[in-house]
């Protein structure tokens, strides 16, 4: 009869973020388990409500590789199953209103051609070749073709089934109610769990573990359409986005639009900080499909299926903390990805994974490491 092995890493959550790092560590052969309060993979938290966006961002410079690095880890992951996880290669069209946003276009495509990110500056005919139904009077914009959606809850389920499937991963439907002194997990039930490394990998949730993490709550709407084949093309998003995502403070809302490979329109963004809670807001919706239909004036005559909200986990300078808890040996953490959870979840999976069993990533981690908030590392 073959021993059972001990896990050496438990890993809480079971996202896109979760789901992913186990897969990395199964790669590697270490023994897993992967422990979620839900009944599958995916099924939980931003995952299930996010867009599915795989976007590369340029804010900074660790931004930029992050999210560069994890899209081609993408591309090599869905290649031959793109259905499977219902990838579309859409490409992200950054839309400008006039000439001041078009020249933030010409930027953004030097700075993404200097990492070797290929992109096309559209004039407004160019524009309107790819998007006949926005606005007219629009200045431009700049395609990123690489960029892609999918849906983020069968890429996690994918993600955690691979990992199951190598032998080195268990799963168990359990509700984590505290982490104890010593390190160990325990559960709901008062059973508690051990393994040399912990990795907290269930986005907001963290903050009611390890209270000292910084970690603001960001909550999103999101809406979806019945099926309007051809309505948009590529994703949509105002050059004004990149504003309404990292204010400091306060409500807003922003043009994003994807096409899903349904023929559905899903319409986002809002960002309404420190809400927790899944109750839509009214007058927030309100304000996100206003600023849509400011872009796409037919966007109104669609009929909206379904409107949900979720919740965001976001570190206190935009970067996700990965890596070991400075203050706490054996917490490992892999939080605060904000709306780039999907985008940076191979990534990020790597760079915690790698860490783990020491190796090296392809990528500098040190803008990632936990350390880097003097209040936590103190």
């Amino acid at each position: 009869m073959k021993e059972a092995r001990l896990p050496e890493v438990i890993i809480i959550g079971a996202g896109i973020v979760g789901s992913a790092c186990a897969q990395a560590l199964a790669r590697r052969g270490v023994q897993v388990l992967l422990i979620d309060a839900a009944s599958h993979a995916g099924t939980c938290g931003a995952t299930v409500a996010g867009m599915g966006h795989l976007v590369v961002m340029d804010d900074n410079p660790a931004e930029l590789a992050l999210t560069k690095w994890s899209c081609q880890l993408w591309r090599e992951l869905v290649q031959g199953v793109q259905l499977d996880h219902e990838y579309n290669q859409c490409g992200t069209l950054w839309v400008a209103q006039d000439e001041e946003e078009m020249q933030a276009a010409r930027s953004k495509q030097t700075l993404l051609a200097s990492n070797g990110i290929a992109s096309e500056l559209l004039d407004p005919q160019a524009l309107y070749e790819h998007e006949a139904e926005l606005v007219p009077g629009l200045a431009g914009g700049l395609l990123v073709g690489a960029d892609a959606i999918l849906y983020a809850p069968k890429s996690a389920l994918i993600l955690a089934e691979k990992a199951k499937a190598t032998g080195c991963v268990k799963w168990r439907s359990a509700e984590v109610q505290q982490l104890t002194p010593d390190g160990g997990v325990q559960l709901r039930d008062g059973s508690i769990l051990r393994a040399p490394t912990v990795l907290v990998a269930n986005g907001m949730g963290a903050a009611s573990l390890l209270p000292e993490l910084p970690l603001r709550a960001k909550k999103g709407h999101i809406a979806i359409t019945d099926r309007y084949p051809g309505f948009v093309r590529h994703q949509l998003v105002e050059l004004g986005y990149i504003k309404s995502a990292h204010a400091s403070d306060g409500d807003s809302v922003a043009f994003n639009i994807q096409p899903r490979l349904s023929g559905q329109v899903m319409i986002g963004s809002s960002r309404q900080y420190d809400r927790n809670d899944s109750q839509l807001d009214q007058d927030i919706l309100r304000k996100m499909l206003a600023r849509s239909a400011q872009f796409l004036p037919k966007l109104p005559a669609l009929n909206a299926i379904r409107c949900w909200t979720g919740v965001r986990c976001a570190s206190l300078d935009g970067l996700p903390l990965l890596g070991p808890h400075p203050q706490r040996a054996g917490i490992m953490l892999a939080v605060g990805h904000e709306g780039l959870g999907v985008t940076t979840a191979l990534a990020s999976a790597e760079i915690l994974a790698n860490q783990i069993t020491g190796q090296t990533s392809a990528i500098d981690d040190a803008p990632y490491l936990p350390q880097r908030f003097a209040g936590l590392a103190a």
